[in-house]
């Protein structure tokens, strides 16, 4: 369409301001910001149709003038971060349904190419004026802070997006489970059966490693990523498990790496152990959950009625590589797909013996339930210790002591 007649076309619409006619062409690159482009286009249409050129006046009748409060606005957003730690911020703007439906009419009677819309010009302004503020910069993928305007209540709110940091945890203690359980009775509400904390364990490894975590950071939660988990009577010693730990709504992001392990050891101190590597990213929440690493186990096995140690050293060799068919055990069933799974160990070794059985490591893929492994779990796993043995064995101390990264560190 061409320029002059467009501008024609929109003016009779009523007052504009010009911001929302700069807009009205705002992706076309001609170099000039929208207000620019609207007073240019408010010259030619003017001058071409032989007319006395007029500024805008009165209140535009898309935006309601909301583009001479840019300055307020950015002075609410930086009231609004007050006491915040960031470096980078994000603007976001809820546009009232009258303002989107007025120029979406516009564009739509006019078959507009390339309008922008009101929302995308006041994210940019006020987010540079912002900048200008605070000395901080935006960042449109990960920023540290999303400050959302309200242009119909004026009101700014704030979300302070998640810090995460990797690292390595290990678990001293029995009976913990990694992360938080709701009490099944209340569901959380609390109820006698939890003591009325609405949890199933008291603590858990995410809670040993969140609370101080929370604590320093002045964050209001925490959330424990592990690559697999160990049961709640097994530790997890040796290298120790990777994770990712996020930490919600932090008002602080610069503590230093080292202080916050010494913080989380000291307060988990014979319980939980960490080794933290890094401040991470999101992404690699993903990352952790879908590696699929070899986990090593070191378990005490019982075996009922006495064998030699050669029966014992032959079934696990008959184990060692060959397919494990996994039917989801009965005791995690009632959380899991009922199915049957394709597994190997890559490695059995004895040990030696203690007065309650026999110790045994075990190597095997990510997913190889090792209780299972020896029990057969009823005929579910198979082959197992038991079946060939012909004779019940069972797990009685489980230690996972390595689990492996197929990724980089």
């Amino acid at each position: 369409m061409d320029l002059i007649k467009m501008t024609g076309e929109i003016l009779a619409y009523g007052e504009i301001c010009d911001h929302c006619l700069g807009r009205m062409v705002g992706k076309r690159s001609f170099g000039l910001s929208n207000d620019q482009r609207g007073y240019a286009l408010r010259v030619s249409h003017a001058l071409a149709i032989n007319e006395p050129f007029r500024l805008h006046q009165g209140t535009c009748w898309i935006c309601q003038d909301a583009f001479n409060k840019v300055g307020e606005w950015a002075e609410k957003v930086e009231d609004a971060v007050e006491g915040i730690e960031f470096t980078t911020f994000l603007i976001g703007t809820r546009v009232p349904p009258l303002m989107a439906e007025s120029e979406e009419m516009v564009w739509s009677d006019l078959s507009l190419p390339s309008p922008e819309p009101l929302k995308s010009e006041m994210n940019r302004e006020v987010g540079k004026a912002v900048a200008l503020l605070t000395g901080k910069e935006a960042d449109l993928t990960s920023p540290d802070v999303l400050a959302l305007l309200d242009l119909s209540s004026g009101e700014v709110g704030i979300q302070v997006n998640p810090v995460f940091f990797y690292g390595r945890y290990r678990k001293l203690e029995r009976g913990i489970p990694q992360t938080h359980w709701d009490c099944r009775i209340c569901r959380g509400a609390g109820c006698e059966r939890c003591n009325f904390t609405g949890k199933m364990y008291q603590d858990s490894v995410e809670e040993l490693i969140g609370r101080p975590a929370m604590e320093l950071l002045s964050a209001r939660g925490a959330v424990l990523h592990g690559a697999g988990r160990e049961d709640i009577d097994a530790r997890m010693i040796g290298s120790g498990r990777p994770f990712v730990m996020e930490m919600v709504g932090p008002l602080r992001r610069k503590v230093d790496l080292q202080v916050l392990e010494q913080t989380i050891n000291r307060s988990a101190a014979g319980r939980v152990e960490v080794s933290l590597e890094r401040w991470t990213r999101r992404g690699e929440v993903e990352t952790i959950k879908s590696d699929k690493g070899y986990k090593k186990y070191r378990i005490l096995v019982e075996i009922q009625d006495p064998l030699s140690l050669h029966e014992l050293q032959s079934a696990l060799e008959a184990l060692k590589g060959v397919t494990i068919y996994q039917r989801t055990p009965q005791r995690v069933a009632h959380r899991r797909a009922d199915k049957i799974r394709e597994r190997h160990a890559t490695e059995i070794t004895y040990l030696g013996n203690e007065q309650e059985g026999y110790v045994i490591e075990v190597t095997g893929e990510a997913g190889l339930y090792i209780k299972e492994l020896i029990s057969g779990d009823n005929g579910r796993t198979r082959p197992s210790l038991t079946e060939i043995l012909g004779r019940p064995a069972r797990v009685s101390r489980l230690d996972v002591v390595q689990v492996e990264s197929t990724r980089e560190e």
